[in-house]
């Protein structure tokens, strides 16, 4: 990092309506948050091979722009980081929208990631399971379905902040759900239904 990266405003605070440039140190960053739940700046550090100064530097930017937050201490010095956790925020779509195109591009990213290097992972967890359907919903039930699919994964959600609660052999797997409105195909405006 150079003195230029820490005077040179590369992005805006949360309370000035800019966004955050996109920078290969976040977005590593928030990669690996994705997929190891909780870091600090050293632990980012020695895993993607940057100083534990430059690290800490960036998750405090995107702490301050709302992407990430500080995780519960367990005592000790250690600042530990984690992607902010979802909540409906009706004064501020607008972010919710930035943090949900950063998220769904995380996890193509980490698809993509995991198609190219499969075969390099142990013969137990060369598999991955994948799903889709078509659903005639309302807006209500949609919210509802999405409200079971949380339920459902409620029971795993701690192992994140509590490693010994993580039976052996446990490792990291994205869960990805996406429920969507299929909007209809138009061609120069016009409904092609």
């Amino acid at each position: 990092m150079t003195e230029d990266d820490v005077n040179t405003p590369d992005g805006r605070t949360a309370d000035t309506g800019e966004e955050l440039r996109e920078h290969g140190v976040r977005t590593a960053l928030l990669d690996l948050l994705a997929e190891v739940g909780t870091v600090t700046a050293t632990e980012a550090a020695s895993r993607l091979g940057y100083s534990s100064g430059l690290c800490s530097f960036h998750l405090r930017q995107l702490a301050r722009h709302g992407y990430i937050e500080e995780a519960p201490r367990h005592g000790g010095r250690a600042r530990p980081w984690r992607l902010r956790r979802h909540t409906l925020a009706a004064d501020a779509p607008t972010a919710e929208e930035q943090f949900g195109n950063l998220a769904r591009g995380l996890e193509d990213e980490s698809w993509q990631r995991w198609l190219t290097q499969r075969d390099e992972a142990s013969a137990e967890w060369r598999h991955d399971e994948a799903f889709s359907a078509v659903a005639y919903l309302t807006p209500e039930e949609m919210s509802r379905v999405a409200d079971v699919i949380r339920r459902a994964l409620a029971p795993y959600q701690d192992r994140e902040q509590r490693p010994l609660a993580r039976p052996d052999g446990a490792r990291p797997v994205a869960l990805i759900t996406r429920l969507f409105p299929l909007l209809p195909h138009t061609a120069d405006g016009v409904d092609q239904d």
